[in-house]
């Protein structure tokens, strides 16, 4: 498994008028996380679209336990808890500063041939990362 964690402190921008995050901030919230994940692992996402690969998604999926709300620094808690293979899976979880989990989510990605535009396996330069960071 790999697990990293961030922190994003809630915007005004980012609310609807009660000072709640605006749901479909979340999304951007975990585009974030998994950029960041990426970058620990020792690659970032502009150096895997330069070798070649898109990472779109293909599925989203969360649950909103309690709001997120304006000026809140919340933690982002984003696992990987299987070897990818044509797909790659992301579980999230946030945590505001009582440390009250808010919302739990999940992400499907697929690997895209940018050349060809046809969906392949996790590249290998991608795949030896993830094992090399990989914790039971």
């Amino acid at each position: 498994m790999i697990h990293t964690t961030n922190s994003i402190r809630v915007r005004y921008g980012e609310t609807d008028p009660m000072k709640y995050v605006y749901y479909g901030n979340y999304a951007e919230y975990f585009e974030v996380a998994r950029v960041e994940l990426f970058r620990t692992l020792g690659m970032s996402y502009d150096e895997i679209e330069k070798r070649g690969i898109f990472l779109p998604v293909s599925e989203y999926k969360i649950k909103y336990l309690k709001p997120g709300l304006y000026d809140q620094l919340l933690e982002i808690h984003t696992y990987v808890k299987k070897i990818p293979g044509v797909k790659i899976e992301f579980d999230y979880e946030i945590y505001n500063e009582d440390k009250v989990k808010i919302t739990e989510a999940s992400t499907t990605l697929f690997f895209l041939d940018a050349e060809t535009n046809k969906i392949v396996r996790c590249p290998d330069f991608l795949l030896d990362l993830i094992k090399e960071n990989w914790k039971e």
